[in-house]
């Protein structure tokens, strides 16, 4: 969900005139079959955004604008009918906050991908029997395994700040939370994993990394770091009167988060319009079921 060193760079780079650029009248870009999607620059989100783009300008004969803009900026632009849909809602606590404020003005189109989560990760071959949940990491010897670290992000995360409640709650006393980039932190599985070493490391899915390495979460039961997430598209009040296609497809797309993530892996050395085709050209009996209700309207 938090978005990589590139991905924060690119995001600086844009120009923020967001308030006037998702002003325009809703009634104009209805009729010309404009659909005004919010999105901001997290890799999971650009890969769904793509894959929503090119089906909705291919496969339905819609026009799409992009709007990147703030998470915050984009609840309050759909709820006030100055943007028409976004696809990154994380619920229920992530975006709590936002919903909360705006869920009565505003349309739940469902859930297009579940099973995301902020948590802790361990490498597959540590074993399980020894290191299954955050309190594992307690018993005795376990620490010195890891060498007494958790990896973890930029210190001003949430996740980073949920961690360290989380070391706090568990009574972590023989770890030191590490403060570092995103792609620090991948840097440092990256070398564990190579070496064979324990690493246990802050991070959430979906991620790409996952679809490189193989990972597992660690239990939580305390729920210091939330629970499983899905990620729902959120329109304004009239979308579907206006975009009914539109709408009877994103209500029916749900890829799969293995599949997320490899688009999102490719993506790195690639580009996201790029590999979001790939993905459509290769999966053509899953795009079929996406649209097939949507091709089956006929209002407009």
């Amino acid at each position: 969900m938090l978005k990589t060193m590139k991905e924060a760079l690119r995001k600086m780079a844009v120009v923020f005139a967001v308030a006037g650029a998702i002003a325009a009248p809703m009634a104009a870009q209805a009729e010309g079959k404009t659909i005004r999607i919010g999105w901001t620059a997290w890799s999971d989100a650009e890969a769904v955004t793509n894959v929503a783009k090119q089906l909705l300008e291919k496969r339905l004969g819609y026009k799409v604008e992009l709007v990147m803009a703030d998470i915050g900026v984009q609840y309050n632009g759909i709820a006030k009918g100055q943007l028409d849909v976004m696809l990154m809602a994380w619920l229920p606590n992530t975006h709590k906050a936002y919903w909360e404020k705006v869920s009565d003005k505003v349309e739940d189109l469902g859930v297009l991908y579940d099973d995301a989560r902020l948590g802790w990760v361990v490498p597959d071959y540590v074993p399980e029997s020894e290191v299954k949940s955050i309190e594992d990491l307690k018993k005795p010897g376990v620490a010195a395994k890891f060498k007494g670290k958790i990896q973890g992000i930029d210190p001003g995360a949430g996740l980073m700040r949920a961690s360290e409640a989380a070391v706090k709650g568990y009574g972590l006393d023989d770890y030191r939370l590490m403060t570092a980039s995103d792609a620090a932190m991948v840097l440092a599985i990256d070398r564990a994993t190579k070496r064979n070493e324990w690493i246990v490391a802050t991070t959430w899915a979906p991620h790409w990394m996952f679809a490189q390495y193989k990972l597992r979460f660690l239990d939580d039961p305390k729920q210091s770091l939330g629970g499983a997430e899905a990620i729902h598209a959120v329109a304004r009040k009239g979308f579907e009167k206006d975009f009914p296609k539109a709408a009877a497809f994103i209500k029916e797309f749900k890829i799969p988060l293995a599949d997320l993530q490899a688009i999102m892996l490719k993506a790195k050395d690639s580009s996201y319009e790029k590999e979001a085709a790939a993905y459509i050209a290769s999966h053509p009996q899953m795009v079929d079921q996406w649209l097939h209700k949507a091709v089956t309207v006929t209002a407009q």
